[in-house]
């Protein structure tokens, strides 16, 4: 959520913007309500101090034994104008943080405009592509001759865009995420944390998903309490909730936390994309990296986090180029996102395999998360950040795709053969 009155001391930045991300958002009827809402609070205001005039009036006639009915009079009218008047205010205050929830996130100044992907700007790459002596499989091929990708059987208990992970594939898939973990607690200062998969609707206003991604999350019906509870679409959402109405001491800042969990995401409007293999899941497991900082340092700690997500794709010596996304392509909450693509040389291109944002406030501000500034004063909102450390199932691919042999074995990454007892190469199955 944005700062109130940033918004109404700069309408025109924030328009601007939205056009810029190529949004639609009802700024003009926030601007409106607000308006709307502090003329009547200054109405309730002025109300009050008569009343409280009257009152006086009330006391002093009393004092006098002189007659007081009119003061009493006048003083019940207002009271009862002064609550009409704050029944309607209260409808406009909810009206006003409805629509707030609405507005995206200004991007920060170092974002290239633009309107789509196409418009992200390359910062750097790491590792030279394999250059193969034969013609490279997409990983659904691979996995099939190794006989440990099942998208059938996945379709006949669910539906389409799951999978199921048979044997070497289901150990390779959490020796990914084990080494992910590793990493990031032991080398790169995290706290591994675990969290609930279903949260309520409040954590998930609070992270910004709602109610913007409405139609893009699985839901629940809680039986017994007659409420619904949502499925995570990313660790993200619990993590960065973990605060939620406390404030923070400026010297616990940043704390880092990682999980890992399965993620649930509907994929609406994202029909006939990515219909083959992995890329695009209903359910598929990630490692979440998620800061809570001072604003003075989240966008250093945002360059942090994108290495702590490049050591990743590094130990594994998987080649990646980091991208800065444009304003047309950034997520709702975000201010400023570096995507990581890895290369699969499957699909003889880059793919997002991470995406570490800085949200500033505008998570904090929703859920109500703060900060106490060193030495005292008041309590300010914190900086939130979070990216992908990674999403296990990108990386599985990656791994498949780059190791691949013309033979359908495929060589397990030296990083990965300790969590493998050894295992040096994964062979088709008999």
């Amino acid at each position: 959520m944005l700062d109130p009155r940033f918004v109404r001391e700069h309408p025109a930045v924030v328009e601007q913007a939205i056009s810029n991300r190529g949004a639609s958002a009802p700024l003009k009827e926030l601007l409106d309500t607000d308006d709307g809402r502090r003329r009547l609070l200054r109405e309730v205001e002025e109300l009050k101090a008569r009343r409280n005039q009257l009152t006086q009036q009330v006391a002093e006639a009393k004092r006098h034994k002189a007659d007081a009915a009119a003061f009493i009079e006048g003083s019940r009218a207002l009271g009862e104008r002064i609550s009409e008047l704050e029944g309607r205010l209260r409808t406009l205050e909810e009206a006003l943080a409805e629509i707030a929830l609405k507005l995206p996130n200004v991007p920060h100044p170092s974002v290239p405009v633009g309107h789509s992907a196409e418009e992200n700007v390359e910062i750097r790459r790491w590792g030279e592509p394999r250059i193969f002596p034969f013609t490279p499989r997409p990983h659904w091929e691979v996995g099939d001759v190794l006989g440990i990708l099942d998208f059938e059987r996945a379709a006949k208990i669910a539906k389409a865009r799951f999978a199921v992970l048979w044997g070497p594939g289901a150990r390779l898939s959490r020796a990914l995420s084990q080494l992910m973990l590793d990493l990031h607690t032991r080398e790169r200062g995290y706290r591994e944390v675990w969290v609930p998969h279903l949260v309520n609707r409040e954590t998930m206003v609070g992270t910004a998903q709602l109610p913007k991604f409405e139609e893009q999350l699985f839901k629940t019906q809680d039986a017994d309490e007659g409420r619904q509870l949502y499925l995570i679409p990313t660790a993200e959402v619990p993590l960065t909730a973990l605060h939620t109405g406390e404030t923070l001491p400026a010297d616990t800042l940043p704390r880092k936390y990682t999980a890992f969990t399965p993620c649930y995401r509907r994929e609406a409007g994202t029909y006939g994309q990515d219909t083959k293999g992995m890329i695009r899941q209903h359910q598929f497991d990630k490692v979440e990296l998620v800061k809570l900082t001072t604003p003075a340092s989240s966008y250093d700690e945002l360059e942090r986090m994108v290495e702590d997500a490049e050591a990743v794709l590094q130990r594994l010596e998987l080649p990646y180029r980091v991208v800065l996304l444009c304003t047309g392509d950034m997520g709702f909450a975000s201010a400023k996102t570096y995507d990581l693509e890895v290369w699969l040389p499957g699909q003889d291109r880059y793919r997002e395999i991470s995406s570490c944002s800085n949200c500033e406030a505008f998570q904090a501000r929703r859920a109500e998360v703060r900060y106490r500034p060193a030495g005292g004063g008041k309590a300010e909102y914190l900086h939130t950040l979070n990216g992908s450390g990674l999403a296990v199932g990108r990386t599985l691919i990656a791994v498949l795709e780059n190791y691949q042999e013309a033979d359908g074995t495929v060589v397990v990454p030296e990083a990965l053969r300790p969590y493998l007892d050894g295992q040096a190469r994964l062979s088709p199955a008999p």
